[in-house]
């Protein structure tokens, strides 16, 4: 049932700070397929960790802290910080398209210095720029969604394709489906290019958040005189 309720929540129950377009399904998509993309930047690039979904992070620490390899547990710990870290700062800001800006130039940072920086450093910029993005913006037309993961959103399609059976619940699985999918194919995408391009295939996913901070600050209201 709390999935259910946090799936209903109107977007008048959002910030103020927040604008229409920046819960859109196309902000939404793309913010997912870079979600994706990421973490198979970060696994074939940065030693097999995850810079969105720490889930698996969480697993890996897990696993290793049980069978005595701290050295590969402390591996999995360092994108776990970067995303506390991220999003502990765009929930205090309260500032969405600052918060992907700051994203944009994290990542950036990350392209041209991938080679000149340690391995670690660059887990934790990575995840703290996927933080910042996943926390500033949860909210896709009427329904919560996470760009940086697909379970909560499989969870959140379901509950709306069984509990009921109104136009908007079938638009909202939709939604959440369509999301689920950029994810996947951010991630393919993201594997390919990361196989042919290495670090200057963090350029895809830094053109796509430029992209979202156009389309945001394209559509908000002139500011009052």
């Amino acid at each position: 049932m709390a999935v259910q309720a946090a799936a209903r929540e109107p977007v008048a129950g959002t910030d103020a700070g927040v604008y229409v377009s920046e819960q859109s399904l196309l902000v939404a998509a793309l913010l997912s397929m870079s979600g994706g993309y990421l973490d198979a930047f970060t696994w074939l690039s940065l030693g097999g960790v995850f810079a969105s979904s720490q889930t698996g992070n969480v697993v890996f620490l897990g696993l290793y802290a049980a069978s005595g390899q701290g050295q590969h547990a402390a591996h999995h710990l360092v994108p776990i910080a970067g995303f506390l870290l991220g999003a502990s700062l765009a929930i205090r800001i309260r500032a969405p398209l600052l918060c992907l800006a700051g994203e944009i130039v994290v990542l950036a940072a990350v392209m041209l210095l991938l080679h000149r920086i340690p391995t670690a450093v660059a887990i934790l910029g990575m995840s703290f720029a996927a933080a910042l993005q996943s926390a500033s913006f949860r909210q896709v037309e009427r329904w919560k969604y996470l760009s940086v993961t697909v379970t909560g959103n499989m969870l959140r399609a379901i509950d709306q394709f069984v509990v009921t059976t109104d136009r908007e619940a079938a638009r909202g699985t939709g939604a959440m489906l369509t999301l689920c999918l950029m994810f996947l194919l951010g991630a393919a995408v993201g594997g390919c290019t990361t196989r042919l391009l290495g670090a200057w295939s963090l350029a895809l996913p830094i053109a796509s958040s430029i992209c979202v901070l156009w389309l945001c600050r394209r559509h908000r209201p002139p500011p009052r005189s």
